[in-house]
């Protein structure tokens, strides 16, 4: 649970709607990192206690370095449980690293403003891929599929309605072959209710059985 006296560190990207949205709810100072390198320009002592947030769309991975360096300097710090970290963005994540095993050029479908986008384009380079973001068809340089087989082809959670049939078509002049969609296990995700509303919806419960008896 984060303290009172805290000072609140906030995880994310400069520029995000949600983190310019967070900072303005907040009536405190709220110091803002995007990296594990901006962890030391902090200008706090290292026995302040730190209660840190993080931007709900980065993944576990995104966050892992930053929250270490945070650790490493700081001698109080608090966050939230690692589960809580968007489960659906740590996912789409690690199957694009998976994808990248299988391809020679990945493509990954969105906006160019998107941190999520942006981050699958960059996981395609750490894994030493050619990897391009592309907000349309229109965006598809011919030059990128010169040599190469197998396409991966990604998109951020929520993609531009109608950008998937219209990249396939401009796509489809430079490549030849089947295609075939790449899956993974299922994970089955359970969300637990607060204990105050898991209180409150057990007693109406109770209450609606009662008026139908």
């Amino acid at each position: 649970m984060f303290r009172a006296a805290a000072t609140l560190v906030l995880i994310g990207h400069a520029g995000h709607p949600e983190v310019e949205g967070t900072i303005g709810q907040i009536n405190a100072p709220v110091h803002l990192v995007g990296s594990a390198d901006e962890v030391a320009d902090l200008p706090l002592p290292v026995d302040e206690p730190i209660a840190y947030i993080t931007q709900t769309t980065l993944s576990v991975d995104d966050t892992r370095s930053v929250i270490a360096a945070l650790k490493a300097r700081f001698t109080d710090v608090v966050g939230p449980e690692t589960s809580d970290i968007c489960y659906a963005t740590q996912n789409r994540q690690s199957a694009v690293r998976e994808l990248c095993r299988l391809v020679d050029l990945l493509l990954v479908v969105g906006s160019p403003n998107s941190s999520n986008s942006n981050r699958l384009r960059e996981i395609g380079i750490e894994e030493g891929l050619p990897s391009y973001l592309v907000a349309d068809g229109d965006a598809l340089d011919p030059a990128w599929f010169m040599g190469v087989e197998t396409v991966g082809l990604t998109a951020r959670g929520v993609g531009t309605r109608g950008a998937g049939p219209e990249r396939d078509r401009r796509a489809a002049p430079f490549r030849a072959g089947r295609r075939r969609a790449a899956r993974r296990d299922r994970r089955e995700i359970e969300f637990r209710l607060p204990p105050a509303l898991n209180r409150l919806a057990r007693a109406r419960a109770a209450e609606a059985m009662k008026q139908e008896a």
